[in-house]
């Protein structure tokens, strides 16, 4: 049994996510046959991510601000601290904060057998997906 040394505060790539994210890491495989990966992630207000999906699936526990998430089929909801979203495997979709307030939440999933492909990052998502209402 050891304590984790802690891994430095990480922004994540633009490429990825749109306005400013960063990345805690938690929980990463040390022994083969390990797949747990588990980051606490902190958004800008207004920042997200691109679509992506996920080979095995992913949990996000909201644990401050409010998290706007979305699917390809136009569902976009808010989530408050302590709910958790569940996104199936294979389900594209994005993660952000709200516009005017920062967010937090812990991501959990499972490495696939090729770390490299656990996540397929898409297009960014366009600022009327994000906010399916602004325009009304």
């Amino acid at each position: 049994m050891n304590i984790e040394p802690a891994a430095p505060t990480t922004k994540n790539p633009p490429e990825q996510f749109a306005g400013d994210v960063w990345l805690d890491p938690i929980a990463l495989p040390h022994e083969d046959g390990q797949h747990m990966v588990v980051a606490t992630v902190r958004f800008a207000p207004g920042a997200r991510t691109a679509w992506h999906s996920h080979e095995k699936g992913q949990y996000l526990r909201v644990t401050a601000g409010i998290g706007r998430f979305g699917t390809r089929d136009g569902q976009v909801i808010d989530v408050h601290p302590g709910q958790t979203i569940y996104t199936p495997p294979g389900q594209e979709h994005f993660h952000a904060a709200a516009p005017g307030c920062f967010m937090e939440h812990i991501a959990m999933l499972e490495n696939g057998d090729d770390p490299a492909t656990t996540t397929t990052w898409l297009e960014h998502i366009t600022d009327e997906q994000f906010d399916p209402t602004a325009g009304s």
